[in-house]
């Protein structure tokens, strides 16, 4: 397991992969692989990005009315990112920074900077950029979020429900989705046959 802890001590996972272990059952989760996009002592945000919705982008676009002028996107899925505000877009993407703008200060109105040069936005003007042609190079999108309150997380990876591993942005934007859980686990080192679905203590 690779976890960072911070000065106090306490576990983070931000910027992390959490790879559901064979036992888990839940529709939603099992064999997942969560990006944390954030990780205090508060809790957990996270987007799954192996699990394709029946949306396709160019779908999507036509639901919110907008143009996608980036043929690249057009056929690409919009994935399941959680149980949690299914009804809204999060777009998981590369950092853009305003050249004049202030240090740190992202291109969107409502992005959350996820350190390891990744970006997370909830607004619409990152998809008014896709739909012009311009916007961030890599993205994903996903409808819902994933979250854990205080200590949630902490308590599943110690009953063993996840694996974790240092986030790699190519897992994320340039795996075919069907590779993503079996790639993220390399990472560790780790093929799918040599975990056992129960959740042994090590």
């Amino acid at each position: 397991m690779s976890a960072e802890t911070d000065t106090s001590g306490t576990m983070n996972l931000t910027h992390h992969f959490l790879i559901a272990m064979p036992g888990m059952q839940d529709e939603m989760f099992g064999r997942s692989v969560v990006y944390v996009c954030e990780h205090s002592e508060k809790g957990a945000l996270g987007i799954i990005i192996n699990k394709p919705s029946d949306i396709t982008m160019g779908k999507l676009f036509d639901k919110v009315d907008l143009p996608l002028r980036r043929e690249d996107l057009e056929l690409e899925p919009v994935f399941q990112g959680g149980p949690v505000h299914t009804e809204r877009g999060f777009v998981l993407h590369d950092r853009i920074v305003i050249e004049s703008g202030a240090v740190d200060e992202s291109a969107y109105s409502a992005t959350l900077t996820i350190p390891g040069g990744l970006e997370m936005t909830t607004s619409r003007d990152v998809l008014e950029a896709l739909s012009t042609g311009a916007g961030p190079h890599r993205v994903l999108v996903s409808l819902g979020y994933s979250t854990w309150g205080e200590g949630q997380l902490e308590s599943e990876i110690t009953e063993n429900a996840w694996l974790t591993v240092h986030a790699d942005a190519g897992v994320i934007f340039d795996t075919p989705v069907a590779e993503r859980y079996d790639t993220a686990l390399a990472l560790l080192g780790v093929q799918p046959w040599a975990l056992s679905a129960a959740a042994g203590r090590a």
